[in-house]
């Protein structure tokens, strides 16, 4: 059963003979527990595709389904909640805060929501990826690598309908990167977690259970 649906997603910017097509009518969809990897290369789309799957920004017109939910047409409050609630994110940079340990910056987004933190799912994430002895660190005492797996088990912790990933590797070296994919991938496995990931890497590519290609703003292989 899909949990994410897009249909014919356009974004475009500009008029006319200036206008660039970022995404031009590209559909698809994602299986629950499904483990997808969206590739492309620089300005190929797939950033702005994982925007507008994530409700950060909109699409020039088609429409979004997530967990049997249409998010097309939220106004931003009920879109900012939805996000909250149903969307995990993992950035490229991390986006830990400073002034907060690994086990705060983990279970801050579910605070943020008013709700109770599952306690002993969050230990389960945190044993999972090895951060037992790091629940203490302020990011700043913790290497890249640890610091992006603190970002996955925030995603994780509360337990959305789907996490995104951005470029999740990016700012990490191979061996931590193949690493720190692995972890996602077992913890994906492991929660029956449903997550897409936009990479230029082919190599990190092939560790997802299926590759969607999208090259100068469509879908080239993969999208269905």
């Amino acid at each position: 059963m899909a949990i994410l649906i897009a249909e014919h997603l356009k974004k475009y910017y500009g008029e006319n003979e200036t206008q660039v097509r970022a995404l031009d009518d590209v559909s698809l969809h994602v299986e629950r527990g499904e483990f997808t990897a969206v590739v492309g290369t620089s300005g190929s789309g797939k950033s702005t595709l994982l925007h507008m799957l994530g409700g950060l920004d909109r699409p020039s017109s088609g429409r979004i389904i997530i967990d049997d939910k249409d998010i097309s047409d939220l106004k931003e409050d009920e879109l900012c909640i939805f996000r909250r609630r149903k969307i995990g994110f993992i950035f490229q940079s991390f986006n830990l805060v400073p002034t907060l340990n690994v086990y705060e910056n983990i279970v801050l987004p579910i605070q943020l929501d008013g709700n109770d933190v599952d306690e002993g799912f969050v230990e389960e994430i945190i044993s999972l990826l090895g951060l037992d002895k790091r629940r203490n660190n302020l990011p700043n005492q913790l290497s890249g690598g640890q610091q992006q797996r603190v970002a996955i088990a925030r995603a994780l912790a509360s337990k959305p309908a789907i996490i995104l990933a951005d470029e999740p590797t990016g700012n990490l070296d191979s061996k931590t990167s193949q690493d720190v994919l692995s972890l996602m991938k077992v913890c994906g496995e492991k929660f029956s977690q449903t997550i897409v990931m936009i990479t230029h890497n082919e190599e990190i590519a092939q560790m997802a259970d299926r590759i969607i290609r999208i090259e100068d703003g469509k879908i080239a292989k993969g999208g269905e």
